[in-house]
């Protein structure tokens, strides 16, 4: 993961599934406020399980990479089959990633083996504990996150610890909206963060001022030449971060306001037509009914004649 496809890779697997679940989330509470629940994956059309796959293969794809292409002999051991200490942080991002896999693939099989009373609180369950892991292994990661890297570590870990505290309350509280909405987005926000980290620090023309890329041991790393330069690139990163957030949920609210907008319409067009399938039928029963009445009358006006 120390390298800029590492984070932009993931990253990109983020924003997407964060994204996908802010969509999914507004659209069922616009066509069910009062009965909103929320949902730790959501089926897609005609090919139910394909988030949870795509998060399956994307990991599993992932650990292959970190662990037997990224080496440089492709494999992560030493010949002793001990794990080498330039290889912790191999092992470290595959364990988070392992916990993503493990969660995609139990949360097909409980949607297909328990009832929805108990596969809901057990898939939220399962990411809790994926998203629990994320933040424990960035914050005891064994890479030395210091410096202008450190900074960007240290904010990346604020988004996860919401993703994390979001999905623990979706167990007890699944009808709450808002916590089902800054999930999504704070998943959303991790894939951007991760993609923005990925560019700001292996970019050498996004580096700042008084700051270099250094090539080390275990891999590059952001040096700067001077307290100064060191605390004004922490201050931009600061920033930087500041920015995201706000540019997050300015297109978070707008999203849903939109959405929200959108499927409110279809509702009243939803209701019109009933209303006027309603009046139709009653119409029929009513030309029915006189149909009935007109032909009784007739009838007794023929008795009479006779």
């Amino acid at each position: 993961m120390g390298t800029k496809i590492g984070h932009v890779a993931p990253g990109f697997g983020f924003l997407v599934i964060g994204l996908w679940h802010l969509y999914n989330n507004i659209k069922l509470f616009s066509y069910h406020p009062n009965t909103f629940r929320s949902h730790s994956w959501f089926p897609f059309p005609k090919i139910r399980y394909l988030e949870l796959v795509l998060i399956a293969m994307g990991g599993c794809t992932y650990l292959v990479t970190e662990l037997f292409v990224g080496p440089s002999r492709h494999q992560p051991l030493d010949v002793d089959f001990t794990i080498p200490s330039n290889h912790l942080h191999n092992f470290e991002h595959s364990s988070i990633t392992l916990s993503f896999v493990i969660y995609a693939v139990f949360a097909r099989a409980l949607d297909r083996a328990a009832s929805p009373a108990a596969a809901r609180p057990l898939t939220f369950v399962a990411s809790t504990a994926a998203f629990g892991q994320e933040f424990l292994l960035f914050y005891l990661h064994s890479t030395d996150h210091t410096g202008l890297e450190g900074q960007y570590h240290c904010l990346l870990r604020i988004v996860i610890a919401v993703s994390f505290a979001t999905s623990l309350l979706g167990i007890s509280h699944p009808c709450n909206f808002a916590f089902a909405f800054v999930r999504s987005a704070s998943i959303a926000l991790q894939g951007i963060w991760n993609i923005f980290l990925g560019y700001a620090l292996w970019t050498p023309a996004f580096i700042p001022k008084g700051c270099f890329l250094h090539e080390e041991d275990v891999h590059s790393a952001v040096r700067c030449r001077s307290d100064e330069a060191l605390h004004r690139a922490k201050s931009l990163a600061n920033n930087e971060f500041s920015w995201v957030v706000s540019a997050s949920v300015i297109f978070s609210l707008l999203f849903y306001l939109y959405l929200s907008k959108r499927y409110q319409k279809e509702l009243e067009y939803e209701a019109i037509d009933v209303e006027e399938l309603d009046d139709s039928e009653l119409r029929k029963k009513i030309n029915s009914k006189l149909g009935e009445s007109d032909a009784v009358v007739l009838m007794e006006k023929v008795m009479r004649a006779v």
